[in-house]
């Protein structure tokens, strides 16, 4: 099932192209990896997704299937937000403002779902702590089960494992996998690290302000785009 299509869009800001002419779809349960250089129009790209960024031209559908507030965002870190004065528990509940509508108050069901979620994860000990107090890599844990609370079905994660340590870093793309494959969570990742793009992947998208490539991860691999940055990123 089709979840999101992008029909020859494209991305500029004050009338200078980032993204031109790009075509590509993800369906239920696939694992997007979306790779390319620094400035080639990955966070653009994730921008328009959300809709937080209107193409200047072409085309974004979402499958009848998906709604706007049904897709979980884990966006790159500020230091303000490593900052955040809130508990865990708050943190991850507030994953669940968009589907509120009107209601000014937290369910008894928003607030069970983010216990789920905080379970989930595996950071149950950590719910009244202090957010700002947490490593690193127990933020993203946080921010992951955020994102969660939104959405069942698609989440869209904005490198990640950015600033974390290898061993957190392995754990991080671990636990993505076992959402995608274990509990068939749709993913689509911003990442600058093609070797663990390849390993854990089913798709991936190769940016250079234009589509490089796109494609199954065996395809890619044995592409020429994909043997140069792959032989490249393991120097």
């Amino acid at each position: 099932m089709e979840l999101i299509s992008c029909n020859n869009v494209s991305f500029s800001y004050e009338n200078t192209s980032v993204i031109k002419d790009l075509s590509f779809s993800v369906n239920s349960g696939d694992y997007l990896c979306i790779v390319g250089e620094n400035g080639s129009g990955k966070s653009t790209l994730i921008k328009g997704l959300l809709g937080l960024k209107n193409s200047s031209s072409g085309e974004i559908k979402r499958g009848s299937e998906l709604k706007s507030n049904e897709i979980g965002y884990l966006p790159q870190q500020t230091p303000a937000q490593k900052d955040f004065p809130a508990s865990v528990f708050e943190v991850v509940l507030s994953g669940r403002l968009n589907s509120r509508g009107i209601r000014p108050f937290y369910t008894k069901n928003d607030k069970k779902i983010a216990e789920e979620n905080i379970k989930r994860l595996g950071i149950e000990h950590l719910q009244k702590r202090s957010y700002r107090e947490l490593s690193g890599g127990q933020q993203q844990r946080v921010l992951l089960a955020r994102a969660l609370c939104a959405s069942k079905k698609l989440l869209l994660l904005d490198e990640p494992v950015t600033g974390l340590d290898p061993i957190v870093t392995e754990e991080m793309y671990r636990l993505i996998d076992e959402l995608n494959k274990q509990e068939k969570i749709t993913i689509i990742m911003v990442s600058h690290d093609i070797v663990s793009s390849v390993k854990y992947a089913t798709h991936i998208l190769h940016l250079n302000h234009k589509e490089s490539f796109f494609g199954t991860t065996e395809d890619y691999i044995n592409s020429p785009v994909g043997k140069y940055f792959f032989d490249e990123s393991k120097k």
